[in-house]
């Protein structure tokens, strides 16, 4: 059984599946590929991968069906969509699936490769799970099982969306930076050469769930100029 990072990566174009392969174990990792969604499903539910970089547009299976059917049993393994569709609602419909981040084509493999040594360094040294706390609006948030409850309401989160929680919880006292959050959340050390919108995703993400009217949020709130603030008890 080897110790290296294992990464499965699903891309239907020839020329840039192989390149990506041959980066990525130059690079010291273990590597398989898969041409289709179907093929790749099948790949990441039977191996014990650590990261995912998942096409959207895929034969047979889109990127997005694939990483729901994984995202149903598997909350582990750290999914990178590759992108060639940048609107809004195609990045939040990958995230809301449980992505962990998104690279836009055509991209730099440089940048790639920071993206992915950032979401393993960060899934591998990430936050314990802190203990139950809630929210100012009386949402009982329990990081363990990556839920909420309000009554007999139940609202499930993706790790992401929980590591987020968690990071705005235990800095309640004050707005988080943008930055500070792409560092510490998703674990990009030189976040100022990351072009993202991740953040704001997860936070829309976030009010949709925990927000009585996202577009007036009143428990995770935007500071001008400062940043994010969860509004939680203590």
């Amino acid at each position: 059984m080897t110790d290296r990072t294992r990464i499965l990566i699903v891309e239907d174009e020839d020329a840039i599946r192989t390149g990506l392969v041959d980066v990525f174990v130059y690079h010291g990792y273990e590597v398989e590929s898969a041409r289709d969604g179907r093929e790749g499903l099948d790949k990441a539910l039977r191996g014990n991968f650590d990261l995912l970089v998942l096409d959207i547009m895929l034969p047979s299976m889109s990127g997005f069906d694939v990483c729901n059917a994984i995202r149903r049993v598997n909350q582990d393994i750290c999914i990178i969509m590759l992108t060639a569709r940048v609107s809004d609602d195609d990045i939040v419909k990958g995230l809301e699936l449980g992505a962990d981040d998104y690279v836009a084509k055509p991209f730099s493999i440089a940048q790639l490769l920071l993206r992915v040594k950032a979401v393993l360094r960060r899934t591998k040294g990430g936050p314990e799970r802190a203990s139950v706390f809630r929210l100012a609006n009386s949402l009982s948030i329990d990081p363990a099982n990556l839920t909420g409850q309000r009554g007999r309401d139940t609202v499930t989160f993706t790790r992401r969306e929980m590591d987020l929680l968690q990071y705005l919880h235990a800095h309640r006292e004050r707005a988080v930076p943008r930055e500070e959050l792409l560092a510490r959340v998703w674990g990009y050390a030189n976040q100022h050469d990351i072009e993202t919108r991740t953040v704001d995703i997860h936070v829309a993400k976030l009010r949709r769930k925990i927000e009585a009217s996202p577009k007036e949020p009143m428990h995770l709130v935007t500071v001008r100029g400062a940043g994010y603030r969860l509004l939680s008890e203590a």
